[in-house]
């Protein structure tokens, strides 16, 4: 698919709004942008999940509206949705994984076919390419950040794989960043050089997510 010129829009989290690059020109949005020649739309929101959080974060509360929730705001008629998020439901949500013919927002794999539905009926012309999440630092602890969530809910792959069911399930296509973004956490030098704090890229991890997103949807 020939990117130049197409509109997008970006439905995210912070990696989305661009937190871990030097300024917002070197977010991997505004750097698609530049080099691959689309208009792009930024819907990223620091700290958002997926699935409905059930206690409320009071000291910020709009971290708990959700991906969907935000989509019904997304204005005009884009010829691509990106969405890129996932990483938040396993490190801080509180909503149970759940079962992967859940349909409703309140559990994690209920919430990704939620958000899907809504967007082939809101926008059946507009191809919607599905983002996993990619490695970031203390993927293995079943409690994720260990600092809100009350279940033990399975590693970050346990999500990234529910989010890869569930697309495929709606056949969307999967830009599996889990798999082939290339950043390996657990390699101090590489975390340093690409994803200093282990969760949002820097300016270089930046510019390697825009080429691996764009580079995905050319070849579909």
């Amino acid at each position: 698919m020939k990117l130049e010129g197409k509109k997008v829009f970006f439905l995210g989290d912070s990696i989305t709004e661009g937190v871990g690059a030097s300024c917002s020109e070197n977010c991997y949005v505004s750097v698609m942008e530049r080099k691959y020649g689309i208009k792009a739309f930024n819907y990223g929101v620091s700290g958002t999940r997926l699935a409905i959080q059930s206690q409320p974060t009071v000291e910020a509360p709009a971290y708990d509206e959700t991906f969907c929730e935000r989509a019904k705001r997304m204005e005009g008629e884009p010829d691509i949705i990106v969405v890129f998020g996932g990483t938040n439901d396993f490190g801080h949500g509180d909503a149970p994984f759940g079962d992967l013919l859940d349909d409703a927002p309140y559990t994690f794999c209920g919430a990704c076919r939620d958000l899907f539905t809504y967007l082939q009926k809101r926008y059946p012309l507009a191809r919607i390419i599905v983002c996993t999440p990619a490695h970031r630092a203390d993927e293995l602890n079943p409690r994720g950040d260990g600092l809100i969530k009350r279940y033990n809910v399975g590693t970050l792959k346990a999500y990234a794989d529910a989010i890869r069911k569930i697309a495929e399930d709606h056949s969307l296509p999967v830009c599996d960043l889990y798999r082939n973004l290339g950043i390996n956490v657990l390699i101090p030098e590489h975390r340093e050089a690409l994803m200093p704090d282990g969760l949002h890229p820097n300016d270089a991890g930046h510019e390697r997510l825009a080429d691996c997103i764009a580079s995905f949807i050319q070849s579909l």
